[in-house]
């Protein structure tokens, strides 16, 4: 058996025969996560909507286990892929139990008779999402994570080999975004299932893809492993011009620096100026920070909110010359902070100016 379950070839999307995307070659293999990431209305769901047929391709085809969709029978690829989409049903006096069961139609008769087996295994995927206890309430009247979690298991209850999610993370809270993931992970390791899905959020694209899809334009404009695609600048060629930056040792955003001459001198460190350094940037005030070698915690951080920045290399110790630069520029603030409360033979430095802008009256509370 072939390890890839789905692929396109000279794939083109679109609506009513206009081509939107074009030439969107995709190979999805088991036990892997592909997830499309690209801006607003790049074309990753209209991608998704034609990997499940939502949508007609314009050009090209789709192939689920070698086969071409075009030529399989509902019944045939509701047996081997399963979708979850932004838009939530609504079903009407339906408990958490009989929506999930829905999932084992594709293997019921005709009149959606469920047997023994098929209920043990709609229990059998509550458990499998930590819903169990959801099974006897009314599916209208859960929240929202718990709502995706009910449909995620009724996605898991078809036994697909393919798994297709469009942004499933939308309008969840931290804690729920976290376990639908995990749960993903699991279903990937254990049962070889292959995932492809869109997401906004790029600090969980980051680190739960296997395979990162890059929307850009009408084309595909990049795909690799994440840690080929997440890189600071690439980020922001895709995304577009933006004030601020992403920080890719961290997977998060920051927002541009505060313009103008440094009004407070940050003496940081090991993680410790980072907090200092968001508070200074939402307050408004300009500030500098140092003396930070360039694999400090801190240094992307203080990089992006500083108006300067007194570094030295990676592993080297601060010497005269670094603290020296560091003293000028502190003279010209009005204040210093120094979060950093550990000092050794590496920046023993950091110390001294420590010691230096207290004796000039400057060092403050922080």
């Amino acid at each position: 058996m072939s390890d890839i379950c789905l692929c396109t070839e000279a794939l083109s999307v679109g609506y009513n025969g206009s081509t939107l995307i074009h030439s969107v070659g995709l190979t999805l293999r088991r036990g892997q996560i592909m997830t499309l990431i690209g801006p607003n209305g790049a074309g990753k769901s209209t991608i998704l909507k034609t990997v499940i047929r939502q949508l007609a391709p314009t050009g090209g085809a789709v192939y689920l286990d070698g086969r071409n969709m075009a030529d399989l029978s509902e019944r045939e690829i509701a047996r081997r892929l399963s979708v979850l989409m932004t838009g939530q049903i609504r079903p009407e006096l339906m408990t958490c139990f009989d929506v999930v069961a829905t999932g084992r139609y594709p293997y019921t008769g005709r009149l959606g008779i469920l047997t023994p087996e098929d209920r043990r295994k709609t229990v059998q995927c509550l458990e499998l999402v930590h819903a169990s206890g959801l099974a006897d309430q009314d599916f209208s009247r859960v929240s929202d994570g718990q709502r995706q979690r009910v449909l995620l298991a009724r996605a898991l209850c078809q036994e697909p080999e393919v798994l297709v999610l469009d942004e499933p993370t939308s309008f969840l809270d931290i804690r729920h975004k976290l376990e639908l993931l995990a749960i993903l992970k699991e279903m990937v390791h254990a049962r070889r299932l292959a995932v492809v899905m869109s997401l906004h959020e790029l600090d969980l694209a980051q680190k739960v893809s296997d395979w990162v899809v890059c929307v850009h334009g009408d084309v595909i404009e990049r795909q690799g492993p994440p840690e080929e695609i997440f890189t600071s600048n690439y980020m922001m060629e895709l995304y577009g011009e933006a004030r601020g930056s992403y920080n890719a040792q961290f997977g998060s955003l920051e927002l541009e620096a505060v313009h103008g001459k440094p009004e407070i001198f940050v003496i940081g460190g090991g993680g410790a100026g980072i907090p200092v350094y968001r508070r200074l940037q939402r307050e408004g005030i300009p500030f500098a920070a140092g003396v930070l070698t360039e694999n400090d915690v801190d240094f992307p951080v203080a990089e992006a909110l500083a108006a300067e920045v007194v570094s030295v290399r990676a592993f080297q110790t601060v010497g005269e010359e670094a603290f020296q630069r560091a003293a000028a520029v502190m003279e010209h603030c009005g204040k210093v902070l120094c979060p950093a409360t550990e000092f050794g033979l590496v920046n023993e430095k950091n110390r001294l100016l420590r010691d230096l802008a207290q004796s000039c009256g400057k060092l403050d509370e922080i």
